[in-house]
């Protein structure tokens, strides 16, 4: 399989939706403070957000490795395991972070509130899937994995602010 990061780079469809209503752009992955993972494991910053978030992948390996997210606030969990999982994320319900309850229908009136200001949405989430070549699950599958990653497996992801060696706090919880 082709590198996604490539084929992010290569396709402007994807890059824009991803960068806005997706708040995921590559190159921005220097994060504002020292961290590493509690458990040792290597820890690669390779996307942000426009609010001082970084994107890390954790582990040795490629883009299969778990993704963990770190707002700039000390908050931190681990949302996908893999790059194809988070984008698909980001893809079908970019407003992941305006969610609380990860329920379909909180989901829904979030993004009642993107249609409203980007009416054109869903045809600019197709092309950018279709341009990165990944089939997307629905809101609700996806923001249910991301839920179970982050309180499941992510309990194995706890990132550190290594000056005063204390732990993010988990950005989702039970």
């Amino acid at each position: 399989m082709d590198s996604l990061i490539t084929a992010i780079r290569e396709h402007d469809d994807a890059t824009d939706f991803l960068a806005w209503p997706g708040d995921f752009e590559l190159g921005r992955g220097d994060h504002v403070e020292e961290v590493h993972l509690a458990s040792g494991a290597a820890l690669e910053g390779f996307a942000g957000d426009g609010a001082g978030g970084t994107f890390f992948f954790c582990g040795e390996g490629g883009e299969e490795r778990p993704v963990l997210y770190a707002d700039s606030e000390g908050g931190a969990a681990l949302l996908a395991i893999g790059l194809p999982e988070l984008l698909r994320l980001l893809l079908v319900a970019p407003w992941w972070r305006d969610c609380r309850t990860f329920t379909e229908e909180e989901s829904r009136e979030v993004a009642a509130d993107y249609l409203e200001d980007m009416p054109d949405l869903p045809a600019q989430r197709g092309r950018a899937a279709t341009a990165l070549g990944l089939t997307l699950p629905t809101e609700a599958d996806a923001l249910a994995r991301m839920r179970e990653v982050a309180v499941e497996t992510g309990k194995d992801f706890v990132l550190v602010y290594t000056p005063e060696d204390k732990p993010y706090s988990p950005l989702i919880t039970k």
